[in-house]
């Protein structure tokens, strides 16, 4: 990625459309302006001009982002024009011809990071606030886009830093008359409520995974329980096939679902039961593994099937009678029917419940991979820090190690290795 040129990208999707939006950032905004739309409008104050140099190729608003006062933290601009495809192609070959090029997937946000503007908390916040599809989901990730994450991180580093100060100074002013070889009576405090703040931050990373990703349900059973047409009736839409014959889902198919803005991964899984066929024995196989690491477990019974045993599982069980308008009862804790509909509320009342408990009432910040091994990290140095205060230059490293694994977090270390892998999930013009 070039430094230092004028891009420009469409930002607002697929065309036709109603309204395109064009947005251009970097030095040529201001020259571009003046030569296409008219002159360069006062700031964040949307204007309506003729767009096109020489001859008028599109009317519509035109809007300045000064620097750096911008989000890319350059000059900015964006045209709002008719979403009409050969509008755009000519106003983009117009931009073209004066020294502007196509931006790269995520690069205006990239120059945000660049230019100050984000840290890759926020970052990633941004790129989960694209793709959320359900209302927890655009919480959290709207939360840590306003940086409230990045600002428990900078509090978790200023009480480094003043950790830091207190060792450090006895290693370079060990032999001044002012600097007692004590530690202040408070320093010990100050670390102990650190590790305390990590380690809770650290155990909500389930509950934050969970409201990203998704809260998995696997659906399981005998062949001919009822899982396929369970999964149609609760996603309202004929995803699944059903048929009498025994052993006809062979893999894990996901269908998402809402709940309560809650996102759910159901799980139609293959019926357990002994097979000689390799191939229906690969899907039971994949259905075991998928019950294993399931959030939830919905175990389907029907009257109208063998038992069949249910595999090892971490998560919460709940036992489904299938099939009631048969008119067969069964235990269960719940008992339902996907033909009629009857049962289905109650099933859909009680995920949601497990999934306000799994996913907690507010969603939490701490949801990425990379959040869980930047605050590891500097766990285990403030408690190597613990263990080494007989010696303050080991305590001085370990401190200096629990600060860089946060540096890293926000991406003030090492950023280039991932930052490119970040923006590869970016539309173009983000």
């Amino acid at each position: 990625m070039p430094a230092g040129d004028t891009i420009m990208a469409l930002s607002s999707g697929t065309l036709p459309a109603g309204v395109a939006v064009i947005r251009l950032s970097g030095p040529l905004v201001r020259p571009v302006l003046d030569a296409i739309a008219g002159g360069v409008p006062p700031p964040r104050r949307m204007v309506l001009r003729h767009i096109g140099a020489g001859r008028a190729l599109d009317q519509g608003l035109v809007v300045h982002f000064p620097a750096p006062h911008s989000f890319t933290g350059e000059d900015c601009a964006e045209l709002h024009v008719h979403g009409s495809p050969a509008g755009v192609k000519a106003i983009l070959a117009q931009l073209r011809d004066r020294g502007l090029r196509l931006a790269q997937a995520g690069e205006f946000t990239r120059r945000a990071f660049e230019n100050g503007k984000l840290d890759l908390v926020a970052i990633e916040g941004l790129g989960d606030l694209l793709g959320a599809e359900t209302e927890k989901q655009r919480q959290q990730a709207l939360s840590r886009y306003d940086g409230r994450l990045s600002e428990e991180i900078e509090r978790w580093r200023d009480i480094l830093l003043d950790l830091r100060a207190e060792i450090e100074a006895r290693l370079d002013f060990s032999d001044e008359g002012d600097v007692s070889e004590e530690l202040p009576p408070d320093w010990l405090g100050q670390l102990g409520g650190l590790e305390t703040m990590l380690t809770e931050a650290l155990a909500s990373i389930d509950s934050g995974r969970i409201v990203r990703e998704g809260i998995r349900v696997a659906l399981a059973g005998a062949p001919n329980a009822g899982k396929s047409s369970l999964i149609n009736a609760l996603a309202k839409s004929d995803i699944a096939i059903v048929t009498d014959e025994a052993g006809t889902t062979r893999d894990v198919r996901e269908v998402p679902l809402d709940i309560g803005g809650q996102l759910f991964i159901l799980l139609d899984l293959a019926g357990l039961r002994a097979t000689e066929s390799r191939a229906e024995a690969e899907g039971i196989r994949r259905a075991e593994k998928a019950i294993a690491a399931a959030e939830i477990v919905l175990w389907l019974q029907a009257p109208d099937t063998p038992p069949a045993e249910l595999p090892e599982t971490v998560g919460q069980v709940l036992t489904i009678a299938t099939k009631m308008d048969l008119g067969r009862k069964a235990t269960a804790d719940i008992s339902l029917s996907a033909q009629t509909g009857a049962g289905l509320d109650e099933l859909v009342a009680r995920l949601r419940a497990i999934g306000e408990t799994l996913g907690g009432a507010e969603p939490s910040l701490i949801s990425h991979e990379r959040d869980r091994l930047a605050l590891t990290a500097a766990l285990d140095a403030l408690r190597e820090t613990r263990a080494a205060l007989a010696d303050w230059e080991l305590a001085a490293e370990s401190l200096r190690l629990a600060s860089a694994a946060l540096e890293r977090l926000i991406g003030r270390l090492d950023a280039e290795k991932i930052l490119d892998r970040l923006f590869a999930g970016f539309c173009i013009g983000k």
